[in-house]
């Protein structure tokens, strides 16, 4: 029986309805969505030269089709909300706003 495994695409998203864009992926697999979800923010973090208004972190198993994710699906933090690290988490999507 083969094992489930999961991966980390880096999308970038606009401000829009456009759909966001697959523009990276984390090299390592993962071997529950867990772990990839626990490891999100250090990824954002090392994905900051993206030239995109949100980027966001998304873990999906390996196997899977990319689903279509909006610029306006993703939550984003209200003014003066911004974490520390700027790291937003929002119904099991991980995002970083330059805003």
């Amino acid at each position: 029986m083969q094992s489930l495994m999961y991966v980390m695409a880096i999308l970038g998203c606009g401000e829009s309805d456009a759909a966001c864009r697959e523009v990276r992926t984390e090299p390592q697999s993962y071997a529950s969505e867990a772990s990839c979800r626990a490891a999100t923010a250090s990824a954002l973090a090392r994905h900051t030269d993206l030239e995109f208004p949100t980027v966001v972190a998304r873990c999906r198993r390996a196997d899977a089709r990319a689903r279509v994710l909006r610029g306006s699906d993703v939550l984003l933090p209200g003014p003066g909300r911004l974490a520390a690290e700027g790291v937003r988490y929002a119904a099991g999507w991980t995002a970083r706003s330059s805003r």
